[in-house]
């Protein structure tokens, strides 16, 4: 199975941010994905790469994408997606949930 890569950078408002360094959330595989998330200095924009077995679907991917920043103002991380045919609705869920762990404070 050939994978494609989709690269996608978002304007933000950048009205937050994300606690730790790196978050992961999610597994490859029964038709899900995986989600990872890095804090980074990108002037308040918000980088997206997703690798999928899905092709003609860059459209889709970077609607997407683009709602859950706009509905975030999530800015300054860096995403990368590891998609195994995951709907468009639990991508958008996968991603609330990973910012939700990305934005969660260490436990002392």
């Amino acid at each position: 199975m050939a994978l494609q890569t989709l690269e996608f950078t978002f304007k933000s408002e950048a009205t937050q941010g994300i606690a730790k360094p790196w978050s992961h959330l999610g597994v490859t595989g029964s038709g899900d994905l995986e989600v990872l998330m890095e804090k980074k200095d990108l002037g308040g924009d918000v980088k997206a790469k997703v690798i999928t077995p899905v092709k003609g679907f860059d459209q889709v991917w970077e609607r997407m994408l683009a709602k859950f920043v706009n509905d975030t103002g999530v800015g300054n991380v860096s995403i990368e997606i590891n998609d195994d045919n995951a709907t468009p609705i639990v991508v958008y869920m996968r991603l609330r949930q990973a910012l939700a762990e990305a934005q969660a404070e260490e436990a002392e």
